[in-house]
């Protein structure tokens, strides 16, 4: 509520602020204040060091002259952008409206079945935020409204809800919300049969909530209030002042997080601690919330694993000696790692992803040449196959399957040209049930009118292929007058799907291309594909965007000048390298939140998530790393060149990146760049690092996006 009153005063600053600044079309230009910053023996000047605010003052109600002068600043960017692209409002009210009007506002879900209830969530027209709704599966049963989030969103500038669950008796829900989109979650608890809220609340949470099987205590994960890295876990009964929670876990490495899940079995607790290539993890009876956690494996150096459980076995799945992983088993009362036995073998040509356990088959997830594949394999026989797809590209992932004793599989699947689909697939008959497909409302969306593809880029070494995943619509021309959008990310072994958007179609429509590069630092090819991408080798994740991009000129599919690339947070700071290194190959680029001033944050172990990723980019206190890493931090190696046009978007309430990194970065390419390209930076004062909350809200900043996308090919009919 503290930091609720606060931000709105901030917005009242802000607001105020706007109201009696001057239109102007002239640049910003960002004060200089040189700070002297000493790394090693390399002294560094930082013209805009002064950028950054503590979150004292962010949350203060009396904002002192430099908080002020942030906030002007950032005010004069906010309105440069605003003149800069008003030739675009029409045609982004358009954009706007297009979007939403290909979305089905009274959706609902799939319902599941839990516990003797079967559960869906509703969207209702004109709504930003769904209600969840539960039946008792009895003959006669009504169905009720357990969750209702516009209700709960109301008079908010932003919203999320982090988690919800409700108790084994299924009498009581506990749920968690932010209000300022620094992923910190108070948790709340009603009583379904009477209605009450609780007293009961738990502030500063990492949001998830994991019941004992005596439906009076939970547990849950707090953040440290600075560095907001989940730290403890705490155990809360109901009926009782949260200041008296009892820790039961805490990690003091502050190269780790922790988590805190239940089985699907809902026989045993689970308290996972984590760190980029390690991983611990340790294990309670669900019906003794009191008793003592086991450790299954102590920590190792570079050993990573995950539990699932059935029966009296644990699986395990795990890199040890094993790349790409493989799986193992174990009993319960021997849950070391001397005592795993392997049930599917390490494979090099094979990235093993997930298992989803089932009485009478193991359901298999891997990937295999960058593409997902589902494997269902037997117990009783061995005999196995694979669920079969027919896009070049697709993704397809595991939905609500919470039942062991069940011959029926729930999964989804989309793909560049197929919307979201939930499908139930019987594992003895091999039928597919299709349940629900995203409905495309407006009746000019036909997939047969699209195309995808799946290409292969090739890396400078000559030898390193590199998959894109691209579609548009029938009649683009492939002899480079077209334009193309090429999107990015690459790091954290985090995979980058190909997906449907029906916000997309607006710009396939308007004669746009859309490609997703499949770089490494990502995972798509396999864990080699992530390690080749990280430390020092992560300059590899920005020659394989540019590879992509000049791949796709030299077929024509584009041209320089008229190729443009997007990626956010991680993706940003690859937007930020390639602008640096090869400046001249897009038109345009679109950088949301992007991690930019690489250095400064990773020196800083105050600052969020940094600790935590010292893996993933190195630590620059060794000399070795920050000599690599200022060989690239974009912030660090601004220079006198022509730049592409380029669109930043942040969010003053970012956790992850926070907003100074931008914010400095625009005022230093204006500073250095030598030609006069638009330069535009949007600050949303109401949001952190997801942006803008609710369904329709978020629209807004995509239809920014992609006017600033049309503007610069000329495209102004809306």
């Amino acid at each position: 509520m503290k930091k609720t009153l606060l931000a709105s005063i901030i917005l009242m600053v802000f607001s105020s602020c706007q109201s009696n600044y001057k239109k102007t079309m002239n640049e910003p230009l960002a004060k200089k204040n040189p700070t002297k910053l000493n790394y090693h023996s390399d002294s560094l000047t930082d013209d805009y060091f002064w950028m950054r605010l503590s979150d004292d003052q962010k949350e203060s109600s009396n904002p002192d002259s430099q908080t002020q002068d942030v906030l002007d600043y950032l005010v004069e960017e906010n309105q440069y952008l605003d003149d800069n692209m008003s030739d675009t409002d029409e045609l982004q009210s358009k954009l706007f409206d297009e979007y939403v009007s290909r979305i089905k506002q009274d959706d609902s879900s799939v319902p599941y079945v839990e516990n003797g209830y079967t559960y869906s969530s509703k969207f209702e027209k004109g709504e930003d935020y769904r209600r969840y709704f539960r039946k008792k599966n009895d003959e006669g049963a009504k169905e009720e409204l357990f969750l209702d989030l516009p209700k709960l969103a109301e008079g908010q500038k932003y919203f999320s809800l982090g988690d919800w669950s409700i108790s084994t008796n299924n009498k009581i829900l506990a749920y968690s919300t932010d209000f300022i989109s620094r992923r910190e979650y108070t948790i709340h608890f009603k009583d379904l049969v009477t209605g009450e809220i609780f007293v009961d609340q738990i502030e500063n949470t990492a949001g998830g909530i994991t019941w004992a099987n005596d439906n009076k205590t939970i547990f849950y994960v707090k953040k440290d209030e600075q560095t907001l890295r989940s730290h403890k876990i705490y155990k809360h009964e109901l009926g009782t002042d949260s200041a008296d929670d009892e820790l039961v876990f805490e990690e003091t490495d502050e190269t780790f997080g922790c988590y805190v899940y239940k089985s699907k079995s809902s026989q045993y607790l689970f308290i996972g601690s984590y760190q980029t290539l390690s991983t611990e993890i340790r294990f309670l009876d669900a019906s003794n919330p009191n008793g003592t956690w086991t450790i299954i494996q102590p920590r190792e150096r570079g050993l990573e694993y995950s539990v699932s459980h059935y029966e009296d076995s644990f699986f395990i799945r795990t890199n040890w000696n094993a790349k790409n992983y493989k799986l193992m088993k174990t009993s319960v009362s021997s849950p070391a790692k001397e005592n795993w036995e392997e049930l599917i073998a390490h494979r090099d040509d094979v990235f093993l992803s997930g298992i989803e356990i089932l009485k009478k088959f193991l359901v298999i997830q891997e990937r295999k040449d960058g593409l997902i594949q589902i494997r269902v394999m037997n117990w009783s026989n061995n005999q196995e196959h694979y669920i079969s797809f027919n896009d070049p590209t697709y993704t397809v992932y595991a939905n609500v399957n919470l039942e062991f004793d069940t011959d029926v599989f729930r999964f989804s699947y989309a793909s560049l040209t197929t919307p979201n689909s939930t499908y139930d697939y019987n594992l003895m008959s091999k039928e597919r049930t299709l349940l629900k497909q995203q409905e495309v409302l407006g009746g000019e969306f036909k997939p047969e009118n699209y195309t995808s593809e799946r290409l292969y880029a090739t890396g400078r070494d000559g030898e390193t292929k590199i998959p894109i995943s691209i579609v548009y619509k029938k009649g683009y021309k492939k002899d480079g007058s077209a334009p193309l959008l090429l999107y990015g990310y690459g790091s954290y072994g985090s995979n980058m799907n190909p997906y449907f958007s029906s916000t997309r179609l607006s710009l396939l429509d308007r004669g746009f291309a859309f490609a997703i590069a499949h770089i490494r630092g990502g995972q798509e090819m396999g864990r080699d594909w992530y390690e080749n991408g990280k430390l020092l080798k992560k300059k590899n994740t920005f020659y394989d965007f540019i590879d992509c991009g000049k791949f796709l000129v030299e077929n024509e599919y584009t041209s320089p000048s008229h190729l443009y690339a997007q990626g956010g947070s991680a993706g940003g700071l690859l937007m930020g390298a390639i602008i640096n290194m090869e400046p001249d190959l897009w038109n345009g680029v679109i950088a949301g939140v992007p991690f930019v001033d690489v250095i400064n944050t990773m020196w800083d172990e105050s600052i969020p998530l940094t600790t935590g990723e010292f893996d993933e980019w190195g630590n620059p206190k060794d000399k070795v790393y920050y000599d690599y890493i200022k060989s690239y931090s974009p912030y660090d190696n601004v220079k006198n060149i022509d730049y592409p046009n380029l669109l930043i978007t942040t969010g003053y309430w970012d956790s992850q990146v926070q907003y100074w990194e931008p914010a400095k970065w625009i005022a230093k390419i204006r500073e250095y760049r030598t030609n006069k390209n638009l330069l535009l930076m949007y600050c949303n004062m109401n949001v952190g690092h997801g942006g803008a909350s609710g369904r329709f809200e978020s629209l807004k900043e995509v239809a920014l996006e992609h006017a600033f996308l049309f503007k610069l090919e000329g495209i102004s009919t809306p």
